[in-house]
């Protein structure tokens, strides 16, 4: 059986988030990160947070045999360093990610010196076969100060995209609706960056300089959902979304708020 399980589902910063108000009720919520457990049982990690202990205990995993990079903001690669001989002392874990995020990955030391201690094995991500499932690397737009950015439509009967970052709508469709464009990629169930609810919750900053499309615009452009349609999963929410505490104007609507331990089969 190929299974997703959603491993956090928080911005980078997590939630509660270092250095904010402590707010009664709020749960706790991991940096983003996936776990996909192909047909042959083969543990394939997207994204390493600093709290791997936890979601690998989420997963009920002891560890992984790849990892799958999305780009380099903090919360997505922050557990890279736990895969080292000073924590888990793995050999062999297969890497993928785009060649900016690899050259990236090469400049580091402190990611460097896994590479030369055969931690992991670096190959390209664009796209990758697995037992009874296929990995394919989607670029999208987003801050690109340090790597590119890729979002993930992993393929078995059915399709899930993971989407946890991206500028705008405007730019990562290209003018496409969507749903249609959603339809168009055959995407059964989307998780999809949900940071913010609306651009209220950055009052000291200009719209455009927020990389991330409102939870609020996603939901105009969806609509009620309709019989037949599939999944849509909001996650990577920031630890000042409304969403933390209250699920309802998405819900209401028909979709999902990302909770850890969701998980989805792909059979």
């Amino acid at each position: 059986m190929v299974r997703v399980t959603l491993l956090g589902s928080a911005q980078d910063g997590g939630v509660p988030q270092a250095g904010s108000v402590h707010r009664e009720g709020l749960d706790r919520r991991y940096p983003v990160s996936i776990g996909l457990v192909d047909s042959n049982g083969g543990r394939h990690l997207f994204d390493a947070s600093r709290y791997l202990a936890e979601q690998l205990q989420i997963w009920n995993q002891t560890g992984v045999d790849s990892i799958f990079l999305t780009h380099a903001h903090i919360g997505h690669v922050d557990g890279l360093t736990l895969f080292g001989k000073e924590a888990m002392n793995c050999k062999g874990i297969s890497l993928f990610c785009s060649d900016i995020m690899l050259d990236l990955i090469q400049k580091t030391p402190i990611w460097s010196i896994m590479l030369d201690q055969g931690v992991f094995t670096p190959y390209g991500n664009n796209i990758v076969k697995l037992p009874g499932v296929t990995v394919e690397a989607l670029k999208v737009p987003h801050r690109a100060e340090l790597s590119d950015m890729h979002a993930y439509i992993i393929k078995a009967e059915k399709s899930l995209l993971y989407l946890p970052d991206h500028d705008t709508w405007s730019e990562t469709l290209n003018g496409h609706d969507l749903r249609s464009w959603l339809n168009h990629l055959e995407i059964d169930i989307a998780l999809i960056d949900g940071t913010f609810y609306s651009y209220d919750e950055l009052k000291n900053r200009k719209q455009e300089e927020i990389p991330h499309p409102p939870v609020e615009q996603t939901l105009q452009m969806l609509g009620e959902r309709r019989e037949g349609d599939g999944e849509v999963v909001f996650i990577h929410l920031n630890h000042t979304n409304p969403l933390c505490m209250d699920e309802t104007p998405v819900t209401e609507l028909g979709w999902k708020v990302g909770k850890e331990g969701m998980s989805f089969s792909l059979n």
